[in-house]
């Protein structure tokens, strides 16, 4: 008997689904500040009928007519009364100044705190003796967060069968994220660095043949130059704490952030034991050192290369952040680059195969910077949400057939998402909510449009949706292009 006759083959890729994003609302698909505007609007209808007759409704029409467009016409994929809180929260901080960000040189800041702009100026640092990584503390959200570098073959380079083994064994590093009950959130990081051409530089210096003949002249000459043109990846994962639901074990290890960062430690021996079983190579965790390298590229990406190319320099956490951060409605400027953050609202919602996001994360020529954001669900809140949307979508497709409405297909698509993600969780999965973050930069506003456009389209080979996050920039950078778990 032949293999193929045997059974079927184990060692082809399984490919994958999505689920898609739950636009459920209160009442019939509506959301509560839908609901709202459009009652607001049926009230004075009603008081206007009752009180004045006919004559009354001519002032309760124009009410009417703004309402029923701020609930119901939609502008960049949200309706105009879901722009509403953007808008006022950008007037608000555009009144107050707080669009832009300097540096102020001659005054430093606090020991220990981050020089970071906006929200991102509250956290604080923790050099850990015992690891020597450095935590970053956020102490309004009551976070603890350490960073690992990792390394990995390409994956697309791989056969089947090794893609398909990564890929599981990257689902059981996530379920461990699931299962501990003390991590608020995980972050995958993958950004485009300009390589500095350091390693192909030692390479030569240690394997060429310097024998001062033109082939062994030009071919230096072409490394000393080509390399600095060229470009590289560069990978982190980042896990934060939440202290509130560890609260139990820092106090058994000691109390404030030595308690914390004992108890974080057990979660990044945890997570580094993870990480190896899935056949990655994580480095030592980040020392303020390397975290520092890290912002200044963010915000400083000229420097990059040169931050490579002299170990020493640039490494003081306290002073990595930007010197100047100004922020626009579509784009936010730090120090020698334009930046632009788009979010992955929609994943695909047909079958694909691991390494769909290729058209992305290999575009060339662009500055960009990828980041997964996971926060994982304890199994009881998990089990909550999904009876919760169960129950909505019952009484909602109840009232439709009440009233006559037909059944849309997105929406029973919708609850066959939330079938599977119970039929998941019953047989011992753990539940992730994912945002997608994509930050690209470049040197001036003509060549990061040029650049969004070209991942905006490499998206759409990769059967994903990206949206501009308008009016939100700034926070969205940070948290897109900076490894400190941060949320929008």
């Amino acid at each position: 008997m032949t293999a193929s006759a045997a059974g079927p083959r184990n060692y082809d890729l399984s490919p994958v689904k999505f689920s898609r994003l739950t636009r459920r609302g209160v009442l019939l698909g509506l959301s509560g500040s839908q609901l709202f505007v459009v009652g607001i609007g049926a009230i004075v209808f009603v008081l206007a009928l009752y009180s004045g007759g006919g004559g009354a409704l001519a002032y309760a029409l124009p009410v009417m007519a703004v309402s029923a467009p701020l609930a119901w016409v939609g502008v960049g994929g949200r309706k105009l009364v879901e722009w509403f809180p953007v808008v006022s929260r950008w007037l608000w901080r555009s009144a107050g100044g707080q669009l832009l960000f300097r540096r102020r040189v001659v005054k430093p800041r606090p020991a220990g705190t981050l020089a970071l702009p906006g929200d991102a100026a509250r956290l604080r640092q923790w050099h850990d003796p015992d690891s020597g990584a450095v935590m970053i503390h956020d102490p309004h959200r009551a976070t603890l967060t350490a960073v690992v570098g990792v390394t990995h073959p390409a994956f697309i380079l791989l056969d089947p069968i090794e893609q398909q083994r990564r890929v599981t064994s990257w689902g059981r590093v996530l379920a461990t994220a699931c299962r501990s009950g003390r991590i608020a959130s995980v972050q995958v990081m993958e950004r485009t660095l300009p390589d500095s051409g350091k390693g192909l530089a030692e390479w030569w210096s240690q394997h060429g043949a310097h024998d001062e003949s033109f082939t062994s002249t030009t071919y230096g000459e072409l490394i000393e130059r080509a390399g600095p043109a060229g470009e590289r990846h560069a990978s982190t994962v980042s896990i934060s704490l939440d202290m509130k639901s560890a609260a139990r074990a820092i106090k058994a290890a000691g109390g404030g952030n030595r308690g914390a960062a004992a108890v974080l430690r057990q979660e990044m021996a945890t997570m580094t034991a993870a990480l190896r079983a899935a056949d990655l190579a994580p480095s030592d965790w980040l020392e303020p050192g390397d975290l520092a390298v890290i912002l200044r590229s963010a915000y400083d990406p000229v420097v990059a290369g040169a931050l490579e190319r002299h170990g020493e320099l640039g490494r003081d956490l306290a002073t990595a952040g930007p010197v100047a951060v100004s922020e626009n409605w579509s784009s936010v400027r730090s120090d020698s680059a334009h930046h632009c953050v788009l979010w992955i609202s929609e994943w695909p919602r047909s079958l694909v195969y691991p390494g769909f996001l290729a058209p992305v994360l290999l575009s060339s020529g662009v500055r960009r910077t990828f980041s997964l954001i996971y926060t994982p669900l304890r199994t009881d809140q998990a089990a909550r949400d999904i009876r919760k949307k169960k129950t909505e979508y019952i009484s909602d497709a109840a009232q439709r057939q009440r009233i006559g409405q037909i059944e849309d297909a997105q929406q029973s698509a919708e609850f066959n998402d939330v079938l599977q993600q119970e039929a998941d969780l019953t047989a011992g999965h753990g539940i992730l909510r994912t945002t997608g973050l994509i930050a690209v930069s470049a040197q001036d506003l003509d060549e990061l449009e040029r650049a969004v456009a070209d991942i905006e389209q490499a998206a759409i080979q990769a059967s994903c949706e990206t949206r501009r996050l308008w009016g939100q920039q700034a926070q969205a950078f940070s948290a897109a292009a900076l490894p400190l778990c941060r949320a929008v």
